[in-house]
């Protein structure tokens, strides 16, 4: 498919709202460096960082104009002379691309891509990148905590990075408590390995997690909207116990007292800042769930390419989200 020399790509040529992402029909298809590996794209995911960037109010900027889109899934279309793990006609998932994922091709080094399980659809494979390495890292980041017997609530678990940390938190051994909005989305949380799903809308709900926990609280809470939870989650938590904010859209208030009677972590991450060694850790749980089967991302839609609009729209706007948004080529 190499042959193309154009393709359909979505260009910001502004920042703003959604309706600022346009189908261009006349991009140049990107040349692969010796390092690359170009992907012809079946299916990108949507996450809701690629809405912050696309807003330019995000601490990442990226010069205009640009396409958006960090993780895709396809098919390998040609490689750099220096790369050795793909050749052309692999399906392949990329957790982070070089060229913009929203477009009928990208390119990727080779260290940002990773073969896609025969049993993953396209649409599955574009939900890896952003979700499952965010919640393996989450786990990374609580690591003193991460033992069998210890307790994570994932606060917010129906969403894509959600169910992948609900995911990876039972393969850690650990009992996984997930929080959701919908009916949908607990019933999910559940199907995905959790031992219980509380409605984080319903009056009360951490009065049934604390109990789910005999009273003192998770050991780690792994926060997906922390503008709204984060005092909560000071005052749920057990005693040295280690809150992760993966997520916020806002400003939140907090007693520190809590932080220094309880002696918990407060921490955070942004992906891209990732120590390589961090990047090796990752790439081997995510391998290691989707050989062993485990790690199965949930698509809650999919969406043509002229939507991309709409899915930045729905994916900030509908509340009870459950899984990923997928553009599909």
């Amino acid at each position: 498919m190499s042959g193309h020399k154009e393709m359909r790509a979505i260009r910001v040529a502004n920042h703003g709202g959604p309706e600022v992402l346009k189908i261009d029909p006349k991009v140049p298809v990107p040349v692969p460096s010796d390092t690359q590996v170009l992907v012809e794209v079946k299916a990108a995911g949507v996450n809701p960082v690629d809405t912050y960037i696309r807003s330019g109010t995000f601490r990442i900027t990226v010069p205009l104009p640009y396409t958006p889109g960090s993780d895709v899934a396809g098919i390998v279309s040609k490689v750099g002379a220096k790369v050795t793990k793909f050749k052309p006609g692999d399906k392949v998932y990329v957790i982070r691309n070089v060229s913009g994922g929203y477009a009928e091709f990208t390119v990727a080094e080779e260290t940002m891509v990773g073969k896609l399980p025969t049993h993953l659809s396209f649409s599955q494979g574009a939900g890896l990148g952003v979700p499952c390495y965010s919640a393996s890292r989450a786990y990374i980041k609580a690591k003193d905590k991460v033992k069998p017997g210890n307790t994570v609530l994932v606060h917010g678990a129906s969403g894509a990075v959600g169910l992948a940390c609900v995911q990876i938190g039972k393969a850690k051994g650990l009992t996984v408590l997930g929080t959701a909005g919908t009916k949908e989305g607990l019933d999910l949380v559940l199907k995905h390995g959790a031992a219980k799903a509380f409605n984080h809308k319903e009056q009360g709900y951490i009065d049934k997690v604390l109990e789910a926990t005999n009273g003192t609280g998770p050991d780690i809470i792994i926060e997906m909207l922390a503008n709204v939870n984060l005092d909560t989650d000071v005052n749920t938590i057990n005693k040295g116990g280690i809150i992760v904010v993966v997520g916020s859209r806002g400003t939140a208030q907090i007693v520190p007292r809590v932080i220094m009677y309880k002696e918990i972590i407060v921490t955070g991450f942004a992906l891209w800042n990732a120590p390589p060694e961090e990047w090796v850790e990752m790439h081997q749980v995510i391998s290691e769930g989707l050989t062993k089967g485990w790690l199965v991302p949930s698509v809650q839609k999919e969406y043509k390419l002229e939507e991309a609009s709409l899915a930045h729209e729905e994916i900030i706007n509908n509340s009870g989200t459950t899984g990923n948004r997928i553009l599909i080529m």
